[in-house]
């Protein structure tokens, strides 16, 4: 471990968490718009019915990729602690990934057609489809074998507590510019204005030169570690992070992953169906709102300056007191939710969400550093997956299912960009997080008691 951050290791680990963003962004948000607007589009609607519509085939993608996505990173995050190379699993994974991502580019229902001499309409469909599916899955086997697994774990290997929170909060900041990024080329894709395949090809090709740059830039961290012989074994390192025994000696790391699942449930209650909710409910109720006016924009400008001198004051508290400052954006995230479960328009909304942003954005800095911190020193790729489980796999299941049971409480509904007719979501979804939200104060309470104390040297 590093003591101190150097340049070159700032530069490392922001190079390959953006790259890796940008890679996941192409996946999350445009492999959808590509099944749809490149492999439907033209398709007649007999050939359709004959298959399966666009949302079910996104649907069978974002499920079978968020299985691999769990089990490639306890596989293969277990396989790089065994080897002792991460840099290995980072540079060729990206590399890998990058080509994939760039394949996509050449896959086409006249490709397919061409390639297996196949006329049949349906089939050249379905096997356009699967293809784009079981290529998903093989890129999110690259993806979670380099940047989830490998690299997230390497990351825990080269820093020490006291320069977490500032790495946790550059990979907070990093996917918003990865989004922008993203969106930024992606719209002339969607547009038109280039083709997929070049739009494809670009972002792979910046991932896989970034893979090749990590053979030559990454640095193996120098553990001293003494392996037990119990520990060496591959298969049962795969179950290691549930052992009873091992929940038990490092309880406080478990605690920190309860309360990370808690905040990321409560998320993705919401957060998936946030613009629909905005374009539906909100909007509309909006009209007729004069935004200049002083009942607008005192209580707007009210709670932004209190969303800044709460961000102020947590800043200032998380370093002498971690226990209280955590317990605050708990209590305010959760007041924020509830509040938002009663606003009805723009103005109310943005006065309820500003605070609710710091608050989240320090809880989320400081849970994920404190999961690095208690995490069992060579054990960072074994740990991944256990990770995975409670930041994506749970938040992933039990958020957007809530979500969706709030939002059918209120019996409208909403067509979407692939047809698809939905319920518009209710403002008591908020309500539904607020209450998932709560229970984090649960593990925090145990986990305060416990300590937050590492030592900052290996």
């Amino acid at each position: 471990m590093e003591k101190k951050m150097s340049k070159k290791l700032w530069f490392n680990i922001l190079l390959f968490s953006l790259m890796g963003q940008v890679a996941w962004n192409v996946e999350n948000m445009y492999f959808n718009t590509f099944l749809y607007n490149s492999v439907y589009e033209g398709t007649p609607e007999a050939v359709v019915d004959a298959f399966v519509p666009a949302y079910t085939a996104i649907t069978w993608m974002v499920q079978l990729s968020a299985i691999t996505a769990v089990l490639t990173t306890f596989i293969m995050g277990t396989l790089s602690d065994k080897m002792r190379n991460r840099k290995l699993f980072i540079s060729g994974g990206y590399v890998a990934w990058g080509i994939i991502t760039a394949l996509f580019g050449f896959i086409s229902k006249d490709n397919v057609s061409a390639l297996l001499g196949i006329t049949d309409e349906v089939k050249v469909l379905a096997i356009t489809v699967w293809i784009v599916i079981i290529m998903d899955s093989i890129m999110t086997f690259m993806g979670s074998t380099s940047n989830d697994s490998a690299f997230n774990a390497w990351v825990t290997d080269v820093t020490i507590p006291a320069v977490r929170p500032k790495v946790e909060f550059a990979f907070s900041v990093l996917p918003v510019l990865a989004m922008g990024i993203v969106m930024g080329i992606g719209t002339f894709a969607q547009s038109g204005k280039i083709s997929y395949s070049a739009f494809f090809i670009c972002l792979g090709a910046f991932v896989t030169i970034c893979g090749i740059l990590g053979f030559f830039l990454i640095k193996e961290p120098e553990h001293k570690v003494i392996e037990k012989k119990e520990d060496s074994n591959y298969f049962k390192n795969l179950i290691y992070g549930f052992k009873p025994s091992v929940i038990s000696e490092n309880s406080r790391l478990y605690l920190a992953l309860l309360a990370l699942g808690f905040s990321s449930i409560a998320t993705q209650v919401f957060f998936p169906l946030l613009l629909p909710y905005l374009q539906y409910v909100i909007l509309p109720a909006s009209e007729g709102i004069n935004f200049l006016s002083a009942g607008t924009i005192i209580p707007v400008v009210i709670s932004l300056i209190a969303a800044i001198g709460l961000l102020v004051l947590l800043l200032k508290l998380i370093k002498t007191n971690k226990k209280i400052a955590m317990y605050i954006c708990i209590g305010v995230f959760t007041a924020a939710l509830f509040a938002l479960s009663f606003s009805h328009n723009i103005v109310t909304v943005i006065v309820s969400a500003l605070p609710l942003l710091p608050a989240m954005l320090i809880f989320s800095i400081h849970i994920g550093a404190c999961v690095r911190d208690f995490t069992p020193l060579g054990k960072a790729g074994v740990f991944q997956g256990v990770r995975m489980i409670f930041a994506v796999l749970l938040p992933m299941l039990i958020g957007p299912a809530l979500g969706n049971l709030a939002s059918k409480l209120s019996g409208l509904t909403y067509v979407t960009e692939y047809k698809e007719v939905l319920d518009v979501p209710s403002s008591e979804m908020f309500l539904y997080a607020a209450v998932v939200m709560v229970l984090a104060f649960i593990p925090m309470f145990f986990l305060a008691k416990k300590g937050f104390e590492v030592e900052n040297t290996d």
